[in-house]
């Protein structure tokens, strides 16, 4: 496959690798490595897809053969990224742009900059005390649990995400935000301990990551699903591990 159709393969893989690594689906994924290659005239392209890996191979009688592999390691979800790939996607079948300004594109997509530490602080602790709240918890509970949601996040961005794997990190976390809610409760700004811990720990929860793998299995797409799902299980087991241990360590303490 010589210049112009080998670049056009790799840029729809650049795509999909972006889409991939930052918690698209499956489908959305191929579908896009396929649009892009259709829409510049590489008609024989095929991409298969799995959670942490995409396979491309395109080539026929009048092409030169062409494969490639590239492995993502499963991470987080970053969806403002997602989202720019698909709208770059559908102005691509507009036919707004050369192959040369999508490399570009993709290029400026992936240096975009992520939410600040600051923002993520505030969102974890608005996010735990409003699921404190829509778990019953009074107003006391959800400030206990605001204050331990932006404790919590503070140690995973700077302690648990630079230094510790995913399943420590998970254990940690539940950790932390059950103690900085014992803490809370055992000083009475909080009413509820059950309640204040579990708006406290969603922030830990994978969300985005657990529907997609629902998705990926009701798409077919069993072994991507099953990764998938299985990363988010460890996840939450992890979460229950540090929650549980910590509550273990108070009722022997009160004995």
């Amino acid at each position: 496959m010589e210049g112009t159709e080998r670049e056009v393969v790799e840029t729809a893989m650049e795509a999909g690798h972006i889409l991939l690594e930052n918690g698209a689906e499956i489908f959305r994924v191929e579908e896009t490595i396929n649009r892009v290659c259709r829409h510049y005239g590489v008609e024989s392209c095929n991409a298969f897809v799995l959670s942490n890996g995409i396979f491309v191979t395109a080539g026929s009688v009048r092409e030169e053969i062409f494969a490639k592999v590239q492995h993502i390691p499963v991470s987080g979800s970053h969806l403002n990224r997602v989202a720019a790939v698909n709208q770059l996607s559908r102005e691509i079948a507009q036919g707004q742009y050369t192959i040369g300004e999508v490399r570009q594109r993709l290029e400026e997509i992936r240096r975009m900059p992520g939410k600040t530490k600051r923002m993520q602080i505030l969102a974890s602790g608005i996010g735990s005390g409003a699921f404190c709240y829509l778990y019953g918890g009074t107003l006391r509970d959800c400030g206990a649990a605001f204050l331990a949601g932006v404790l919590l996040y503070t140690f995973v961005l700077y302690v648990s995400g630079p230094h510790l794997k995913k399943m420590m990190s998970g254990i940690a976390g539940g950790v932390v935000a059950t103690v900085a809610c014992m803490v809370l409760y055992e000083l009475g700004i909080g009413q509820h301990l059950d309640r204040m811990v579990i708006g406290s720990i969603i922030p830990l929860v994978p969300g985005v990551a657990f529907t997609n793998a629902i998705r990926d299995i009701a798409d077919e797409n069993y072994i991507a699903g099953s990764v998938r799902m299985m990363d988010a299980l460890l996840v939450f087991f992890c979460i229950a591990m540090g929650v549980g241990l910590v509550y273990t360590v108070r009722q022997r303490l009160m004995l």
